[in-house]
C-alpha cells in the first residue's frame, strides 16, 4: 500500500487537493487516473481512502470516502537523545526509531554535545518518510532542542508518577540493565547522551531528581545504536 501525509487532512473535509510535487508523483509517477483509491494519512492516528476526482498533475484533488482510527501504540516511549557529530547518523536513529514505534523524539544538547545546531525541518521529513514506509498513522513528535540540564530540571520525576525516568550513562557506577528495570505497561522516559557521554554534573541532577541509572549492555554503543537499542528492548519488554 502507498501511503501519503499530509497533517491537513481531516475526515471534516470532502475534497482534498495534494501540493504540485505530489500531484506530480501521483499522476505521472504512479500513474493513477480518475477513480483510482489512494490510502492518506494526517499522522495523527487517521487512515483515509480516498478516490480521485481529478487527476491534474499539479493539483490532484481526492474526495475521502472512508476513514479508520487506529490508537496510539501503548505504552509512550519518549526517547531524549544529544546529537551525534554527524546529521546523517541522527537521521538513521529516528528513522529506525519511527519504524520500531516511539511516540516523542527530544534532541538533548549536552556539556560534551559536539552538534549544537540542528535542521529539524530535514528531521520532521525523516519522521514523515520513516512512518509512511512503515505504514503507520501516527507521526512522532519531534521537539525542539533543549539543553540536558534544563529538560532534567522540567522534567521531574517526582512530578509524573505515571512514568518511568531513566539515564544510561557510561560512568563506572553501580546500573541495572534496562530490560529488568522496564516496567511492562508503563510510559518510560529515557536519556542518552552525547559521544564524550554526560558530563558528571548532568549525570548527578538527574540522580538527585530521581532518574534511574541504567545500562544498555556490556559494549560501550554509539548515541544512536544506543537510542535503537533502548527503543527496541521497550518494544520486546511490551
Amino acid at each position: 500500500m502507498q501511503l501519503f501525509y499530509n497533517p491537513d487532512i481531516s475526515q471534516d473535509i470532502p475534497e482534498f487537493i495534494f501540493p504540485t510535487e505530489e500531484s506530480k508523483h501521483i499522476v505521472k509517477v504512479l500513474r493513477k487516473k480518475e477513480g483510482d483509491l489512494l490510502h492518506l494519512t494526517n499522522g495523527k492516528g487517521y487512515l483515509f481512502e480516498a478516490e480521485i476526482l481529478r487527476a491534474d498533475l499539479r493539483k490532484c484533488a481526492v474526495k475521502i470516502t472512508k476513514e479508520t482510527y487506529y490508537k496510539k501504540n501503548s505504552p509512550a516511549l519518549h526517547l531524549v537523545v544529544a546529537p551525534t557529530k554527524m546529521n546523517d547518523r541522527y537521521e538513521w536513529f529516528l528513522e529506525k526509531a519511527t519504524e520500531i514505534g516511539i511516540t516523542e523524539i527530544t534532541p538533548i544538547i549536552c556539556d560534551n554535545s559536539e552538534r549544537k545546531v540542528l535542521k529539524l525541518d530535514r528531521m520532521e521529513k525523516v519522521l514523515q518518510s520513516a512512518m509512511k514506509q512503515s505504514l503507520q498513522y501516527h507521526l512522532p513528535k519531534l521537539n525542539e532542542p533543549i539543553s540536558a540540564k534544563t529538560f532534567i530540571t522540567q522534567n521531574n520525576p517526582n512530578t509524573n508518577k505515571e512514568q518511568q525516568f531513566f539515564i544510561a550513562h557510561c560512568e563506572e557506577t553501580e546500573k541495572i540493565d534496562l530490560k529488568e528495570r522496564l516496567t511492562p505497561g508503563s510510559n518510560a522516559l529515557i536519556l542518552i547522551g552525547p559521544e564524550g557521554d554526560f558530563s558528571t554534573p548532568e549525570i548527578e541532577l538527574a540522580l538527585n531528581l530521581g532518574y534511574t541509572p541504567v545500562s544498555l549492555g556490556e559494549n560501550r554503543l554509539r548515541t544512536e545504536t544506543a537510542a535503537i537499542f533502548a527503543c527496541a528492548t521497550m518494544k520486546l519488554i511490551n
